[in-house]
């Protein structure tokens, strides 16, 4: 069973705003800066401002800058990465509003490499027909992002509290948004359970790539905001497109967490995939080779390691020369050397990780979900744009142009303002809310995730993941044992019950879905089906259980209500 609320103390303390924002990468750092005009902000962050995903982004952000681009080729490249799934409306939304966007992050003091002529340098990744990604810092976009936003947030009268996990949303009597409940820890603000009153509630959570044993995301992407949203009655959709990125540093056997990144743009700029005869596998297997799409380079690899038995690929980049690495790729081989290896001097050994969530919760071109006064934005969000498989780079302009029509949507409401009826936060104490799952179990089940419901997937290894997950909700305690033993409210618990919310929901839309497309690839299914598959799934929480159904034959997302 799945809970609808986490158990949790009833809030020991309450504060007010006008707009609560959940995370501290760029969709809810924008987000909290474009809102500030309308009403008071507070920002929570799960741990310190700067320790999201977006820190870590290394290639860049994509948009038609370039004098030989245009939307439109931005529009046709991530069509083509979404393989039939996305919502048009919603592209074009990005790739139009996305280049005057990257200029406003610039104006808020972003500095973006530039060419000898003073131009923001571009670069070119996979799937893109164009160099239109625009970097910092050579491969340190993310955290050059994050720093010039953090400095305009310092600027600003916005209140941030750290350590702060969200828990769930708060509504009122006609079911809208009115807050949120939250564990916050550290010293110099509210501690312990608290809630937030506040009528327009934006998540901007990240990402879940936790759920698996080997990732490129931080600690902290546990799925709290997809968690929340499906105890909150949201509608969460596309859940089974879950990218793996193609080339992550292989650390040996048995390596678990977050794996350094080797950024596409080192393939953009020249670097090879081969295998360990030298032979460059994935040409011929797409037109663009190296640069295809992410799912297919994943494939790829996957596909030519269980050819050849062996447990990684490499990544050759020695003819880049030194001056390349160390100018244009200077942390990805500060990483490398870190780990015993030198770049310039030999192959990389890479493998596919889990990356990034391109499902969500459903969003509409305003941000708005299905639950009113509840917006999400970034990674958390599913709002069309990537459908199957994201284009390399487009997620930190989809954070950015969404935190934008987010904020503008916000300041065309006429109840954000507290002078709404906001109710108290209510009591609900441990034996109100559901289950939680001991924290032991986290490594279970990104064990049970990544050999069942991984790059390679099938009916088997699928049914047997839905068993063993459902088998642990089943063993957790829901009333106080004869001993007094249970599984105490902490932020542990909390964790590791998103983390089997989420994969609960991974598996029955990827159970549900039987073809291959994109990033969810079915073995048993291998074949792309248009004509009975080309729509989205959309998965809801009921009492306590899951419910996966069909938005059959249809890619456009309406407005929600």
């Amino acid at each position: 069973m799945i809970p609808r609320l986490l158990a949790a103390p009833e809030p020991g303390w309450t504060v007010e705003a006008d707009v609560v924002v959940v995370g501290s990468g760029i969709a809810g750092l924008v987000t909290a800066l474009r809102c500030r005009p309308y009403g008071t902000v507070l920002l929570v962050t799960k741990a310190l401002l700067d320790e999201g995903s977006t820190r870590w982004a290394q290639g860049g952000i994509a948009a038609a800058l370039a004098p030989d681009d245009s939307p439109e080729e931005h529009l046709a490249d991530t069509l083509t990465a979404g393989v039939g799934l996305c919502d048009e409306m919603a592209v074009r939304t990005l790739v139009t509003e996305g280049p005057g966007a990257v200029r406003r992050l610039i104006e808020l003091g972003t500095e973006f490499d530039r060419t000898a002529e003073g131009e923001v340098a571009l670069t070119r990744e996979g799937g893109h027909h164009r160099r239109r990604i625009a970097h910092a810092g050579g491969d340190a976009t993310g955290a050059e992002i994050s720093r010039a936003l953090l400095a305009a947030l310092k600027e600003s009268d916005i209140r941030v509290i750290e350590h702060a996990l969200v828990l769930d949303l708060l509504t009122d009597d006609a079911g809208r948004a009115a807050g949120i409940t939250l564990h916050v820890m550290g010293e110099g603000q509210p501690g312990g359970v608290g809630a937030v009153r506040a009528p327009a509630v934006v998540l901007a959570t990240g990402g879940l790539g936790q759920v698996f044993s080997a990732t490129t995301n931080p600690s902290v992407s546990t799925g709290d905001g997809v968690a929340l949203a499906l105890r909150a009655g949201a509608a969460v959709t596309d859940l089974e497109f879950v990218q793996f990125h193609p080339t992550v540093l292989w650390l040996g056997d048995g390596a678990r967490g977050q794996q350094p990144l080797i950024s596409e743009a080192v393939r953009g700029e020249g670097a090879h995939l081969i295998d360990h005869s030298g032979e460059r596998f994935m040409v011929g297997r797409h037109e663009l080779a190296e640069l295809a799409p992410r799912d297919v380079v994943a494939k790829g690899i996957m596909t030519r390691m269980r050819e050849t038995g062996a447990s990684h690929m490499l990544l050759d980049g020695r003819h880049l020369g030194v001056r390349m690495w160390e100018d244009r790729f200077p942390t990805i081989l500060a990483a490398c050397r870190h780990h015993g290896i030198d770049p310039v001097k030999e192959p990389i050994p890479v493998v596919p990780a889990a990356h990034y969530a391109s499902g969500g919760i459903r969003a509409d071109l305003n941000g708005r979900t299905s639950v009113p006064g509840l917006y999400a934005c970034g990674e958390v969000a599913c709002t069309g744009v990537h459908g199957a498989n994201r284009l390399a780079s487009n997620s930190l302009l989809e954070g950015l142009v969404f935190a934008e029509r987010i904020a503008a949507a916000i300041s065309r409401t006429p109840d954000v303002s507290r002078t709404s009826a906001v109710p108290p936060a209510p009591e609900r104490g441990v034996a109100e809310g559901g289950a939680l799952l001991d924290p032991s179990v986290r490594g279970d089940i990104q064990r049970i995730m990544t050999l069942c419901a991984g790059v390679l997937r099938n009916a088997e290894g699928l049914t047997t993941a839905e068993r063993e997950l459902a088998a642990m909700a089943d063993g957790a305690v829901r009333e106080p044992a004869a001993d007094g033993v249970r599984v105490a409210p902490c932020a542990e618990a909390w964790e590791v019950t998103n983390l089997h919310t989420v994969a609960t929901a991974i598996v029955a839309a990827a159970r549900r879905r039987e073809e291959t497309r994109g990033s969810h690839w079915r073995e048993d299914f291998p074949e792309r089906d248009d004509a009975g598959w080309r729509g989205h799934l959309v998965t809801r929480l009921g009492d306590h259980a899951l419910s996966t159904t069909d938005d059959a034959l249809s890619t456009t997302y309406e407005e929600m209500t």
